[in-house]
This record gives C-alpha cells, sequence and structure tokens, in this order.
C-alpha cells in the first residue's frame, strides 16, 4: 500500500487539531493528514461553546478531566500568550442561592483543593464586591477561570501543525487492514491511506468508530445549549455559575462575559432531533432514529425525565428561562435576552443509559478512537492531544 500520510486525523475541531500539533512535535517529520467535512475548523462544538478556560473545579479527582482540565488551563492561557491569540483570566464565582445547595458548594471547595485549584469561600456580602448586581447565601472564587477564542486556537494548532488539513471532506468508508494500514473514502470520491487512523469526529465519532469496524459500545446522544445574550452587559462583571447538580454532566444556566465584552447567558441542555440539531426546526430523520433506537437514550431518559422537563421548559418558555437566571441576577427583564447562537454536545451514552463523565479514549488496531470529549475538552485540548498522539505514535512504531 501506498501510503499518503502516517497518521491521517478525522475531525478539524480543537481535539484533531491539538493531536495533530502533538504529533508533528513529538516526531518530526510524521506525515499528519487532517479530514474535516466543514470548510473550515472548529465549526461545531469548540465553536459554539461560551469560550470559558475551565479551571478543573467540577471534575472527581485523578478523573482524565480533572487531570487535563487543570494542566489544560494553565497551557491554554500560556499557548494564547505566545500566539497572541485572545484571552483573559478573570476568575468566577460559582453562587449559592438556595440553602440546600450549601452542602454540595462546600463539598465543590474541597473537590477544588484536592485538584490543586486555589479557591476562596465568599459570604453574601463579599460576593456584591466581585459582582454587584449577583445575589447569593455563598459563593467559592476560583481565580483560575478564564475565557479565549478557541476557534483562533484551533487554527493556530493547524497552522503550526504543519498537517495537510483538507476541509470539505466528509468520511463516508473507512477500510481498515490491521496488518498495513487504513483506506478512507470521502464524500467527494478521494481516497487517503494511512497507516494510522486517529477518529476526533465529536459528533460522528461513535459512527466513524463504526465505519472503522469497532463497536464504540456508546451512543452519541446530542444535546443542544440555548444561549441569550445579555443587553445591558454592564449587569455582569466576569463569570457567574450556579451550584452544579452532581448527577449531570452539565453545568447549568451560567453568565459569561466573553473576550468581545459581551456577556452570554446560558445554556440550557435539551436534546437534539440532529447531530447537528442547533434550533427545533432542524430534523434528521435518519439520526433522530438512530439515537431512538439505542436503548441507552431511553434508560437515561427515564432515570432523569424530571430533570429534562425543567430543561425543556426552559427551552420552550423564555419566562421560565429568565427565571432561572434572576436566582442569580435578580435585575434581568425579559427584553434583556437576546437569543444568541447555540451549541450541541456530543454526549455518550452507555446501553444502560448512563451518561459517560469522563474523557473516553479508545484503541483498537491500526486506530484510536476518541469517544466522548465535550466540555471541558476545549480547556483540556493540549493535554488530550499530547495523549492521543502517544497512542498514536505507539502503534506507528517507527516511521
Amino acid at each position: 500500500m501506498a501510503f499518503d500520510c502516517d497518521v491521517l486525523v478525522v475531525g478539524g475541531g480543537i481535539v484533531g487539531l491539538s493531536t495533530a500539533h502533538a504529533i508533528t512535535r513529538a516526531a518530526p517529520g510524521t506525515r499528519v493528514t487532517v479530514l474535516e467535512k466543514e470548510p473550515g475548523p472548529a465549526r461545531h462544538q469548540t465553536g459554539r461553546n461560551s469560550g470559558v478556560i475551565h479551571s478543573g473545579i467540577y471534575y472527581r479527582p485523578g478523573s482524565l478531566k480533572a487531570r487535563y482540565a487543570v494542566r489544560g488551563a494553565a497551557e491554554m492561557i500560556k499557548f494564547c500568550a505566545e500566539y497572541g491569540i485572545p484571552h483573559a483570566v478573570t476568575g468566577k464565582l460559582i453562587v449559592a442561592t438556595d440553602r440546600a445547595e450549601l452542602p454540595r458548594l462546600h463539598a465543590l471547595a474541597q473537590r477544588g483543593r484536592e485538584n490543586g485549584i486555589a479557591v476562596r469561600e465568599l459570604g453574601p456580602t463579599q460576593i456584591t464586591e466581585y459582582e454587584p448586581e449577583v445575589r447569593g447565601l455563598a459563593a467559592i472564587r476560583v481565580r483560575s477561570t478564564g475565557v479565549c477564542d478557541f476557534t483562533a486556537v484551533a487554527r493556530q494548532l493547524g497552522e503550526a501543525s504543519g498537517a495537510e488539513i483538507r476541509y470539505g471532506a466528509r468520511v463516508v468508508r473507512v477500510d481498515r487492514r490491521p496488518e498495513r494500514g487504513v483506506a478512507v473514502r470521502t464524500a467527494r470520491g478521494d481516497v487517503v491511506r494511512g497507516r494510522v487512523l486517529v477518529n476526533c469526529a465529536g459528533l460522528y465519532c461513535d459512527e466513524v468508530a463504526r465505519l472503522a469496524g469497532d463497536e464504540p459500545e456508546v451512543r452519541i446522544v446530542p444535546f443542544r445549549g440555548e444561549y441569550y445574550e445579555l443587553a445591558r452587559p454592564e449587569l455582569v462583571r466576569g463569570l457567574v455559575y450556579p451550584v452544579p447538580d452532581p448527577a449531570f454532566p452539565f453545568l447549568g444556566v451560567h453568565l459569561t462575559r466573553g473576550i468581545d465584552g459581551g456577556v452570554h447567558i446560558g445554556p440550557n441542555a435539551v436534546p437534539a432531533l440532529a447531530r447537528e440539531g442547533y434550533g427545533w426546526g432542524v430534523v434528521r430523520p435518519r439520526e433522530a432514529a438512530a439515537t431512538a433506537a439505542w436503548p441507552g437514550a431511553w434508560r437515561m431518559g427515564r432515570r432523569h425525565w424530571r430533570y429534562g422537563v425543567g430543561e425543556l421548559r426552559r427551552s420552550v418558555s423564555k419566562g421560565a428561562f429568565v427565571e432561572a437566571v434572576r436566582r442569580l441576577l435578580p435585575a434581568v427583564e425579559a427584553e434583556d435576552l437576546v437569543r444568541a447562537t447555540a451549541g450541541v454536545r456530543a454526549q455518550a451514552v452507555l446501553r444502560d443509559g448512563g451518561l459517560v463523565d469522563d474523557f473516553l479514549i479508545r484503541e483498537a488496531p491500526r486506530t484510536i478512537h476518541v469517544l466522548n470529549a465535550p466540555s471541558p475538552a476545549a480547556t483540556a485540548s493540549l493535554p488530550i492531544g499530547r495523549e492521543v498522539a502517544r497512542r498514536a505514535l505507539g502503534l506507528l512504531g517507527p516511521v
């Protein structure tokens, strides 16, 4: 077989481009090709999130999310500074607005310390010193949280990698021969041959895994996150979060002052009817049917239906969304909220209905699959890329 490259990466989001960057840094001379179905990089999860550089406070000590987010946040800030990418270290508040949330807030502070994060616990008066319009019973101040332009980061990673990046290259077939390599056919009819395949396809990672002949044992269930923009951005100075429910990987409706000075509010989390279902009007019957056919989707729904009803209510009722925001920001009015671009979270769900709560990377012959990399994957993308690169180069052997 005549190889077009040594490592073939499917997916031009921040994780795929970080992987390409890490491979060429670790093994100069390694030929890397990235296939991305969109006309440019970072068009989905990377480019449609709130731009937050997460501290790592939320994640179970010792997990990949905790380790990679803490390490990745520091590295992301350094990377942005090195390449002149807009960013700011603003810090954030996690605010309890109900007495029932106080034990969870204290536990979160302890988890942050276990993860090596500097936290400060605040009372009501101290909250208003940081955020005059925010109200709460208690809060945690996390200094290491920030914001950046993740699309610019992804673009810079791609340029610095030296990889060949092919846009408009949607993968439709994978022919893997463990003793030789992998051949991929795109929708345009091009065939690209590599010695190792790396699947960083995000919303479609489980489908690419099955194309390669592997059963991922999870399915991506898309959850749409809907955002509003605050018409009075002066109400919020930095980043303000509610106390999250530990049973879910979603962080709740939060307030985020971005690098452009605007304030985004959201997201909620509602099931999408397509993997790129950025609105209720986007329906792809084949994708919706595939989600419905996965037993884990129904089991998840039965287990968490009360939570889901609340999210759906906030999706269809602006008044309900405003009500949720007012718990943190009492001064907000309905006319202050203007619809903004939505995102879709690629959440891996197990057959038993469990939500995969950590990054999930699996190896197969000649192949690495990244099967769960939602938030905080953008923050953690540099360490994730190095780990995937290490595994890919291990499969590659001497070039």
